[in-house]
């Protein structure tokens, strides 16, 4: 059974970082493309970024390019997002997928809370 739990979220003021993490089990996570997704209260899900499972490659949406960091430990089967700059927009439940673009299976999430 695929498993994700996201954790590391909290309450920062703008300007503030956060480190997001996926601990990922039940499937071969070193072999698969892996992603951060956010839902902001009342929108939508968003992708955030992805990154390759062998390149490490990365992607970003344009909103996050320069703030956000994401990364990988395939010995730990453990995905990273690195938060800074954040900003009030940035308020949103943080989800990971075992997949590229957002796509698969997510976890539960962990709430980032931007606010002054």
């Amino acid at each position: 059974e695929v498993q994700l739990v996201e954790s590391g979220g909290g309450s920062v003021q703008p300007g503030g970082s956060l480190r997001l993490s996926c601990a990922a089990s039940g499937f071969p996570f070193r072999f698969y493309p892996m992603s951060w997704v956010r839902q902001a209260p009342g929108k939508g899900l968003e992708w955030v970024s992805d990154i390759n499972p062998v390149s490490g490659g990365t992607h970003y949406t344009d909103s996050v390019k320069g703030r956000f960091t994401i990364s990988r430990d395939n010995a730990k089967n453990t995905l990273y997002l690195q938060l800074n700059s954040l900003k009030t927009e940035d308020t949103a439940m943080y989800y990971c997928t075992n997949g590229g673009g957002g796509r698969g299976v997510r976890g539960q999430g962990t709430q980032v809370t931007v606010s002054s």
